[in-house]
């Protein structure tokens, strides 16, 4: 069978469609995660934390704090802790929707094997983004508690903002990245997602500098990228400098997002799979 392979479209439901379908794969991705925790481990809890230690605590004792070229920050370490964990996000939501996509669909066939059940693809879908923000929650979670004790968060409600705001972000970029996976025909795209999308905006959207140090042609581009918005929200979350009118615009970005990534991934992975 072929990566190109698809299936005859599923029949009308007269039972058990819909978000209680969707619920029903919670099992598949249980057992899933049950066999391959141990492999994100590094990716998606240690290295992420080694990264603060190594930047934030230990350069970061070497940078002299300003709050008013570091967005507010009393020091060097609270200013790029939320920068990292919304970069962690990023990576760990681009992580669970390239690869597993492509394998679900071309590889292990997962999706055919679904398909030939009751489920639809929109369950599949929002089953699979289920799983990518469960995945994004824990580590979020995870790094929160451990950077707490730093005293990087100004209080609890912030902290808890903060790893809200996580979740959304996430969805904003694995919504997206999902479409983009359903319709490659094989692994090759994804190099562009890893050097030309991911490490760009792991490094040129606010998570170690502000913003106002790029040119004003860079420092508009970076504004426009959903990891800018994140990290903007998360900091404000974490340093308790909220502009709700700012707040707004950031949340409203990454729905629309999110909203629009999950429509084209329905879209494009049943196109792929049904007739």
């Amino acid at each position: 069978m072929s990566g190109s392979t698809t299936v005859p479209a599923p029949q009308p439901l007269d039972r058990g469609s819909g978000p209680r379908m969707t619920w029903r794969l919670l099992d598949y991705w249980a057992t899933v995660y049950k066999r391959t925790w141990r492999g994100s481990i590094i990716n998606s809890f240690v290295s992420p934390i080694l990264y603060v230690v190594a930047m934030g605590v230990l350069l970061g004792g070497f940078v002299k704090a300003d709050p008013a070229k570091l967005d507010g920050a009393h020091s060097y370490l609270a200013f790029v802790v939320p920068g990292m964990l919304s970069a962690q996000t990023m990576q760990v939501a681009i992580g669970e929707t390239t690869y597993p996509v492509m394998g679900g669909i071309k590889w292990h066939k997962s999706y055919f094997a679904m398909l030939a059940t009751p489920l639809r693809v929109a369950d599949i879908v929002l089953a699979n983004l289920g799983f990518a923000i469960f995945r994004i929650g824990s580590s979020a979670a995870v790094f929160v508690l451990v950077m707490a004790p730093f005293g990087v968060f100004t209080s609890v409600p912030g902290a808890l903002a903060a790893f809200v705001i996580q979740l959304l972000l996430g969805l904003a970029f694995a919504a997206p990245i999902f479409a983009y996976s359903s319709v490659l025909k094989d692994e090759g795209g994804f190099s562009i997602i890893y050097r030309l999308l991911m490490i760009p905006l792991f490094l040129f959207s606010g998570a170690f500098f502000p913003l106002s140090n790029l040119p004003a042609p860079l420092e508009a581009i970076a504004v426009c990228s959903p990891l800018w918005q994140g990290v903007d929200l998360a900091r404000m979350a974490t340093l308790g400098t909220w502009h709700a009118g700012t707040a707004l615009v950031h949340i409203v970005y990454l729905v629309v997002l999110a909203a629009l990534g999950t429509w084209l991934a329905i879209r494009g992975l049943t196109r792929r799979m049904v007739k």
